[in-house]
């Protein structure tokens, strides 16, 4: 759905895994088509508090680094220090590469990266009608309006 070369995660991600997050963003774009702009709305408030794979894999690192710290601190075992130094390393290997081992099991969870939860952001945009230039279509019905959004977002 997005440019795999803009997108590090979805370029180092299974092409099921990718579909699959592809089909269930479509479908929830689809099931909006013939819903009123609040609902919409709603919706798009949702997809702005929503976590991206940066934001899980960030909070996920910080929080098993500072526990080895901390357990490292408190038995004064200096052994611990090996959790944040893997965790670190598995950060940094992101960073670089796009891919880490805990990235394969977020996706399988459904953690989307921030252009896949802005491609739905927008989809529903243009079903709510914030860029009727790009509508071309008059009179579609829910069904057609709503893959029209989509393909307006694949752009």
């Amino acid at each position: 759905m997005t440019d795999e070369n803009a997108d590090r995660v979805r370029a180092n991600t299974s092409d099921e895994v990718n579909a699959e997050i592809d089909r269930e963003m479509e479908t929830r774009v689809q099931s909006y088509a013939d819903a009123n702009h609040e609902e919409i709305t709603q919706r798009i408030e949702e997809l702005e508090r929503e976590w991206d794979m940066e934001r899980v894999l960030e909070t996920n690192a910080s929080a098993i680094a500072l526990a080895g710290v901390g357990l490292s601190a408190a038995t004064n075992n200096k052994k611990w220090l090996f959790v944040p130094g893997v965790v670190l390393s598995f950060l940094f290997q992101h960073a670089v590469q796009g891919w880490c081992p805990p990235v394969p099991i977020f996706r399988r969870l459904g953690v989307r990266t921030r252009q896949e939860i802005d491609s739905e952001k927008y989809a529903l945009k243009v079903l709510r009608g914030d860029f009727n230039q790009t509508s071309s279509n008059t009179g579609a019905d829910d069904f057609e309006q709503a893959w029209e959004a989509l393909e307006t977002v694949k752009k």
